[in-house]
Formats: structure tokens, C-alpha cells, sequence
């Protein structure tokens, strides 16, 4: 091709509201009924052939318990090794394509699932992750449409980026992807986050080796079908669910491990950053760690604030999804003065939300995603119940009979240190702690100080003065800060995402920062006439 690719200026894909009645509403409850009346096998995908290991794992709706939506081929450390020789080879074609014809492919993926894998994927991501349809139209079809186009977007921007030249010379900067795979670690909670980690290096010409959660295996699997429907070829992106500790141990120790792209939990990332540096000297370059994980994400309240637009972002932002978004809202502190009024209004507001299957519309929250997460919340709701120093004004109550459900928990804690407001709980549990209204400065600090994360925050006040104080204040509180919202629900495009502290690299997903994470630029310089005589004028007499 002689030509300069004219990508398309991409544009935020439009929500869909699902309302009664509605063609989009009944598409999505056929596409639901169809997922939930089979159990999917899924295979590993390496090198393009399907590998089944006998190995199975089965993936549950999580507010039907009973209900078996797939069974997962179990991987380990020979699939892993297998997956990052398929990767390593199949580079050597995929880097050499222009970019015109890789973006292709992503421009594809973008354009299939805005429209027929739209309901597929939503249902996907409904029943295997107990998503409300609003929920899962935001985040497997809207923000995942938004990764693809965005970061095409930006990889044409990043390879535009090149030096001046002098006289006679002719600079140029060629942007190369890394040398060896990417270890892609996939979270349950955004099925966008997992179709971004793997697809975002790949833009640039790098491989993948995609490691899903077992919780969202279903969800993901359709991600991967489709990518494979736009003409990704085999062996670039390799799907490989399985033995976490077995896959990341072979992966970790191969010398071509070139960048690990990851979301989950802290620890993890700590853990996995602590066994890259063990082996350094084994590494054929130094990886790129680009990590995004844990949050307490505070919401803080000035006393000039609007009450009735902090009930409402404070139910959306603590609730939507469980809870179960590292960006969810669960501290928040606000004046005394106010508190009164403000309590009894968010107690009500929760006493109305509804808890049940996804498949119920009327239902404003579904279930958490595992046991495990049931058992931890519901030792949490215990340990509140029976801590003086706290007061569970709704809520409170879990029941695991028929799914993992936990009602939306509202706390007060008399104590500003209590852990309810330092550890995150990663579900549907807000603390709030009353702050005298006339301590503002010393509740910043406290603000700033009571977590180590810095993922999200939110100030509220209609005091102009009290905004710039407070943002100036928090400014290395929060990667993402939101003045009069809610702490959640970036845009790609508009709010890139990340956060720093023990929340993670801070490398902005959807965003050209973190593409620059997955380019090793070569600096080409090309004298047009080149010197003949090595002297130089000063030496002359």
C-alpha cells in the first residue's frame, strides 16, 4: 500500500438504554436465554488450535448458583510455554504488517461487537458475571467498542510522533513493538479491561499470551471468538485459562517475557513485580510492568454541597455492580452539620434498591461474583454488627441459597481510622464518617492519609473556593478525581483510568500513555550527504 491510512476519528459508542418494549430490550432477554440454556466447553486457544486438556473447571452464574454456564479447559505450565512460543512466532509476520492492516482488525472487532456480538457479548457478560444489563452494556459492549477505536486512534497519533532534522539529515523515530510476548492478566469484573489488556500491545505489533479470570472465562471466550471473526491471526492474542500459579511461574521465567499487562488486586501485582525483579538477569530486556489494582476510593463532602446530588452519586457510586469496581465508592465523609438529614435519605434511597437475578430487569443490583467474595462480605457485615465504634444504618444481611447475594451495606464509624475506612472490601459496603464541619482543613489530611491506594476520589461542594482547596489537597489522592460525580465510570477517551500509590502505574488505559508503554522507539538517523574529511574548522591555524 503507497498510501497514509486515514483512520477514522473515533467517537464514544452510543448506550443503549434497554427500556420496556423495546427491540434492544427483547434482542438482549433472547441473547440472555440462549446463553443461560447451554454449557459452553471452552477450549485453550494456542497458536489458533484448540487445546483441550481434559482438565475442567466450570464457570456458575453467579445468582444462580446452580446454574452451569460453561466448562473451562484447564491450562498449565506446558500450555503456557506452548503459548509463548505460538506468540514469539507468530510476531515475526504480525510486526512486519502495516499498521493500516493491523488496525484493520481492531476496527473490525470495534464495528462487529457495536453490532451483531453486541447482545452476545451483554448476555455473556450478564451471566457470568451478574451484571444488570445497564451494567454490561457499559462495559462489554460500549467501553470495550471505545479501547478498540480509541487506542487505533492513538497508535496513529504515537507513530506520528517523530523528530525534527537539520540541514542535510533526515531524523525518524520507528516505533517498534517490544521484543518478545505480553503477559496479559485478565480481571473478572470488566469484560472491556480484559478484551483491552491483551488488544492494546497488539495494536503496535506486539503478541499476547491472555491469562482470563476462571470467574469470567465466559465472557471472554466470546471477546476472543470475536477477534478471531475480524481476522486476527492465529498465535498474535493466545487464550490460556487455566493454573494460575503454574502459568505465571513458566511465563515469568522465560527469558522473552517483554511486559506484563495487569489488573487485579494488589497483592498479586506486588507479587508479581517482586518475581520479575528476582529473575532481571535472566530477561533479554527489562519488562514493562503496567498495573492497575486495588482502591478506597473516598468521596468527601463540603458542607456547601448539594444533598440531594450526593445521595444519588453516592448510591450509584457505592452499589452499581456490587460494588465490585475498583473504582466503587466506599468511604465517604461528611459534615456533621449535614449528616443528619443526609443519613436518613441515603438509608431509604438503599432500603429501595432491589438484589437479585440479572435476568429481572427491575433489579438494580445481582450477585458477587464467588463464594469466596460472599463468605468475605458477610464476615464483614458480622464484624460490624458486633463493633461498637460502628453503626449499620441499611443493610447488613447476605444469603448464598440460591446466589451469592449481599445486600448494599450503609455504615457509620464514629472512628476516622477504623479499617472499614482504610481496607477495601471490593463489594457493596460504604463507610461513612461524619466529620465536624468546622475541622475542613484537618479532614483533608485525614482524606489523604487514612489509605494507601489512590485510584478514585470525589469532593462535593458547590463552594468554588472549597473545590480548588480540596483538589490542590488530595492531588495525589486519586488518579481519577471528580468534582460533583460519582468516583466511577470513566470514558474512554474523555477520563483515561488509573491511579497511583498501591493502586498501580498509573499508565491512563484508554489513553495514548498507555500505548507508550508497548512501543520501544529506534531512533534512525540518515545523513543525506554524509562528511568527507574528519576535520573540523577550529583546527585550522
Amino acid at each position: 500500500m503507497t498510501a497514509v491510512p486515514n483512520i477514522p476519528v473515533p467517537a464514544n459508542e452510543p448506550v443503549r438504554e434497554y427500556g420496556p418494549g423495546s427491540a434492544d430490550r427483547a434482542a438482549l432477554q433472547q441473547a440472555l436465554a440462549e446463553v443461560n440454556a447451554v454449557t459452553e466447553e471452552i477450549p485453550l486457544v494456542i497458536g489458533g488450535r484448540h487445546v483441550h486438556t481434559g482438565t475442567l473447571a466450570e464457570v456458575v452464574a453467579p445468582h444462580a448458583r446452580a446454574r452451569v454456564l460453561a466448562k473451562v479447559h484447564q491450562g498449565g505450565a506446558a500450555e503456557a510455554r506452548a503459548a509463548a512460543d505460538a506468540a514469539v512466532a507468530a510476531q515475526r509476520e504480525w510486526a512486519s504488517w502495516g499498521f493500516e492492516a493491523r488496525a484493520a482488525v481492531f476496527l473490525r472487532a470495534a464495528d462487529l461487537l457495536a453490532s451483531r456480538w453486541r447482545m452476545r457479548v451483554n448476555a455473556a457478560t450478564m451471566a457470568g458475571q451478574s451484571k444488570t444489563a445497564h451494567q454490561a452494556e457499559i462495559d462489554a459492549a460500549c467501553e470495550l467498542v471505545d479501547f478498540l477505536r480509541f487506542n487505533v486512534h492513538y497508535a496513529e497519533r504515537l507513530y506520528a510522533e517523530q523528530p525534527g532534522s537539520a540541514p542535510f539529515v533526515w531524523n525518524r523515530l520507528d516505533h517498534r513493538p517490544l521484543e518478545g510476548f505480553v503477559y496479559a492478566v485478565t480481571p473478572f469484573n470488566f469484560t472491556a479491561i480484559a478484551g483491552n489488556l491483551p488488544t492494546a500491545p497488539a495494536i503496535l505489533g506486539n503478541v499476547a499470551v491472555w491469562k482470563p479470570s476462571p470467574m469470567a472465562c465466559l465472557s471472554n471466550w466470546h471477546v476472543f471468538r470475536l477477534l478471531e471473526e475480524a481476522g486476527l491471526p492465529p498465535g498474535v492474542i493466545n487464550f490460556v485459562p487455566g493454573d494460575a500459579v503454574a502459568i505465571t511461574g513458566a511465563l515469568l521465567d522465560d527469558p522473552r517475557l517483554a511486559g506484563i499487562h495487569f489488573t487485579g488486586s494488589t497483592a498479586v501485582f506486588r507479587h508479581l513485580w517482586r518475581e520479575v525483579g528476582s529473575r532481571i538477569d535472566r530477561y533479554r530486556a527489562y519488562p514493562r510492568l503496567v498495573g492497575e489494582t486495588g482502591g478506597k476510593d473516598f468521596v468527601l463532602v463540603h458542607e456547601s454541597a448539594d444533598p440531594e446530588a450526593v445521595a444519588a452519586n453516592l448510591i450509584r457510586g457505592a452499589y452499581e455492580y456490587q460494588g465490585q469496581k475498583c473504582s466503587a465508592a466506599s468511604r465517604a465523609y461528611v459534615p456533621d452539620t449535614m449528616w443528619p438529614a443526609l443519613r436518613d435519605r441515603l438509608a431509604g434511597l438503599v432500603g429501595e434498591l432491589r438484589v437479585g437475578d440479572v435476568g429481572d430487569f427491575r433489579n438494580f443490583m445481582g450477585a458477587v461474583i464467588n463464594q469466596a467474595s460472599f463468605d468475605r462480605l458477610a464476615a464483614a457485615q458480622r464484624e460490624a454488627k458486633a463493633d461498637p465504634s460502628l453503626t449499620i444504618l441499611a443493610g447488613g444481611g447476605a444469603d448464598d441459597r440460591e446466589g451469592f447475594f449481599v445486600q448494599p451495606t450503609l455504615i457509620e464509624s464514629r472512628d476516622p481510622s477504623h479499617r472499614f475506612l482504610c481496607d477495601e472490601f471490593f463489594g457493596p459496603i460504604l463507610t461513612v464518617h461524619p466529620y465536624p464541619a468546622a475541622r475542613w482543613e484537618e479532614t483533608l489530611r485525614l482524606v489523604d492519609g487514612t489509605s494507601p491506594y489512590a485510584l478514585t476520589g470525589a469532593i462535593f461542594a458547590r463552594d468554588r473556593a472549597a473545590l480548588v482547596q480540596a483538589s490542590a489537597a488530595l492531588r495525589h489522592a486519586a488518579g481519577n478525581l471528580y468534582l460533583n460525580d460519582k468516583p466511577t465510570g470513566a470514558i474512554v477517551g474523555q477520563q483515561p483510568f488509573g491511579g497511583g500509590r498501591a493502586s498501580g502505574t498509573n499508565d491512563k488505559a484508554g489513553s495514548i500513555l498507555n500505548l507508550l508503554r508497548w512501543a520501544s522507539p529506534r531512533t534512525i538517523k540518515e545523513a543525506l550527504v554524509p562528511a568527507v574529511d574528519y576535520r573540523y574548522p577550529f583546527l585550522a591555524e
